[in-house]
């Protein structure tokens, strides 16, 4: 069900439900990154270059762990989000804490000084990331979505883009700027153009912070996200032995 939620230019800005948000990663790969999904019944994950995360359909529902379990295999390090607690067996072996906050008042608009970022500009976007520490962005990452950059002297600087495509919803995620560079408004330059594409095919954006990440929290919340919940990044060990420990 859709309801307004907040004026712009005169119109009711009008979002989907966001409880489909609670479990993000599942409704990405059950939903619109289906192509992506290593899937056991009502398991999958996304392939260890493209997103380091698994999810279940129903965390509590003791039948989706061993599909998990299955689909991991024995003795491996799991990324899930979204889940309090796991099930006996299963060792929790790291994790973290973080936010997810909504697109209710967001100016979405292009930027154009904005460059489509594509596989060729991988090893560039690797260094940026290895600089500014936005979050996991692997080397296929960028097959998840539209990625916009800006480049300075021909060096990339900044950029951000999608993640996450949820039915109603597409999250904006790997944002960061050169440190060389900030304070010119760049992150938020693009956060508004990459919203602004997501906006286009009558998506709604949304995206995740780490809950220490005061500085990150308060640039969105004043751009015209809100919070909508705290949430979970568990690092969790499958039952059973192998001949070493593998990360999922």
């Amino acid at each position: 069900m859709s309801h307004p939620i907040d004026a712009r230019g005169g119109e009711a800005l009008v979002i989907p439900s966001t409880r489909i948000l609670d479990n993000a990663v599942w409704a990405a790969l059950a939903g619109p990154h289906a192509r992506f999904a290593e899937r056991v019944g009502r398991a999958a994950r996304y392939p260890a270059d493209v997103y380091a995360f698994a999810a279940v359909a129903d965390p509590a529902d003791p039948a989706t762990w061993a599909d998990l379990h299955a689909l991991a295999g024995p003795a491996t390090i799991v990324r899930i989000n979204g889940v309090e607690n796991v099930p006996a067996g299963w060792d929790v072996v790291g994790g973290g804490r973080g936010v997810q906050l909504v697109d209710t008042a967001l100016r979405a608009e292009p930027a154009p000084e904005a460059v489509l970022l594509g596989p060729g500009d991988v090893p560039e976007i690797l260094e940026l990331v290895a600089r500014t520490r936005p979050g996991p962005f692997l080397a296929r990452t960028v097959a998840l979505g539209t990625y916009l950059g800006i480049r300075h002297r021909g060096r990339l600087i900044a950029m951000a883009g999608e993640r996450l495509r949820v039915p109603g919803w597409t999250e904006i995620s790997a944002v960061c700027t050169d440190p060389a560079h900030r304070g010119r408004g760049l992150a938020t330059r693009l956060v508004r153009a990459v919203a602004a594409g997501i906006r286009d095919r009558g998506d709604t954006p949304f995206l995740h912070a780490a809950a220490t990440n005061t500085r990150a929290i308060q640039l969105y919340e004043s751009i015209g996200f809100t919070l909508r919940r705290r949430t979970t990044i568990l690092q969790v060990r499958t039952p059973g032995t192998d001949r070493g420990t593998r990360l999922l």
